[in-house]
C-alpha cells in the first residue's frame, strides 16, 4: 500500500468487459517484468472467460491492482479449476489480497459445483510455500522439472521453472480448518534428519536417500529468500535448485507426497522446511 495513505477500499469483482480484461496486461508486466511475448493475450483471456474461465480483478477505484485467473480443467477423470495466475502489485501486498483473491476464486468454483482447484508454484519460494500449505491447506504429489522451459522473461524464471503441482480440496475438513483460522500454528516440525539441509555456509547438503525413504516422513529445507540469493549468489541458488529437485523427485517417485511447510528461523538465513508423508494423498484426505 502506498506509504502514508489510509487503507484503500478494495473491490474484488469478475472481469466482464474487454476494457477491464485489457488491464491485466499492465499488472502482469509490473509484477513479473514480463516481455510482450510472455504476456497473456487479451483475445485469449476474452475467449477463455466466455468459455467458463474465472477471471477476477482487485480494484482500488478504477485502478486494477491485482487479478486472479483460472480455467476449467479435466484431471484424473474429474472437472476442476486450474488457477494459472494470481498477481498483486507490490505496493498493495500488505493487504492480504492474494488470500482474498484465492478465496474469491474458491467461491466462484464452488458456485460452479466444483470441489477441487489446482495450481503450480516454485517450491523454492518460501512465502508462497507458507501460503499454499500452512494457510490454505494444499497438498502435492507431483513435481514438474522446468515446467515452462528453462526460463522466460519473468524475474522469477531465471533459475529454471521447476514447479510443485498443488491440489486444493476446497471442501475438505483440512481446508475448512485452515480457512477458519489462517494464522493458527501447525504442530511442531518432527525431528527428522533433513534429506536436504543447510550447512554452516548456507549451502545445500544432501542426506542419505535410502535412509530417508525408509522412514514415514521426509524433511526438505529451503532458503528463506531465494530471489535475494539469485541476485547475490546465482551459483548458490542453482545448487539449491539442483538439490531440492533431486529430493522432491526421488521422494515423490518413491510414494511420498508433500503435506506441510514450516517456517523456521536459524541465524540470519531463516530457512523453511517441507514435510513429506509416505502414502497416498487420498488416504489422508478422503475428500480426494
Amino acid at each position: 500500500m502506498p506509504e502514508g495513505k489510509t487503507r484503500p477500499a478494495i473491490a474484488i469483482r469478475d472481469l466482464v468487459s474487454v476494457d477491464e480484461i485489457q488491464k491485466v496486461e499492465a499488472v502482469e508486466k509490473e509484477v513479473w517484468s514480463l516481455s510482450d511475448r510472455d504476456v497473456s493475450p487479451t483475445t485469449l483471456l476474452v475467449a477463455l472467460k466466455a468459455a467458463g474461465a474465472i477471471l477476477l480483478g482487485a480494484f482500488n477505484g478504477d485502478a486494477m491492482i491485482g487479478f486472479a485467473f483460472g480455467v476449467p480443467a479435466y484431471e484424473q477423470g474429474h472437472v476442476s479449476i486450474h488457477s494459472h495466475m494470481v498477481a498483486v502489485l507490490p505496493e498493495y501486498r500488505d493487504l492480504d489480497l492474494g488470500y482474498k483473491l484465492k478465496l474469491a476464486q474458491r467461491d466462484r468454483a464452488l458456485a460452479m459445483g466444483l470441489k477441487q482447484m489446482t495450481w503450480t508454484f516454485d517450491p523454492l519460494q518460501s512465502r508462497n510455500a507458507h501460503f499454499n500449505f500452512a494457510k490454505v491447506g494444499t497438498v502435492s504429489d507431483r513435481y514438474e522439472v522446468d515446467f515452462y522451459g528453462n526460463q522466460s522473461s519473468s524475474v522469477l524464471h531465471q533459475n529454471g521453472t521447476d514447479r510443485l503441482w498443488l491440489t486444493w480440496p476446497m471442501t475438505s475438513e483440512r481446508v475448512r480448518r485452515r480457512l477458519q483460522n489462517p494464522h493458527a500454528s501447525l504442530d511442531p516440525l518432527p525431528a527428522i534428519p533433513p534429506l536436504v539441509r543447510f550447512d554452516v555456509d548456507g549451502r545445500p547438503v544432501r542426506g542419505d536417500l535410502s535412509e530417508a525413504l525408509a522412514r514415514q516422513r521426509i524433511c526438505i529445507e529451503i532458503p528463506g529468500n531465494i530471489v535475494s540469493m539469485e541476485t547475490k549468489n546465482a551459483a548458490l541458488a542453482v545448487d539449491w535448485r539442483a538439490a531440492t529437485r533431486w529430493a522432491f523427485t526421488e521422494a515423490l517417485k518413491a510414494g511420498f507426497f508433500v503435506l506441510e511447510y514450516y517456517r523456521s528461523v536459524r541465524g540470519q538465513q531463516g530457512p523453511g522446511a517441507y514435510l513429506l508423508q509416505a502414502g497416498k494423498v487420498s488416504d489422508f484426505i478422503p475428500d480426494l
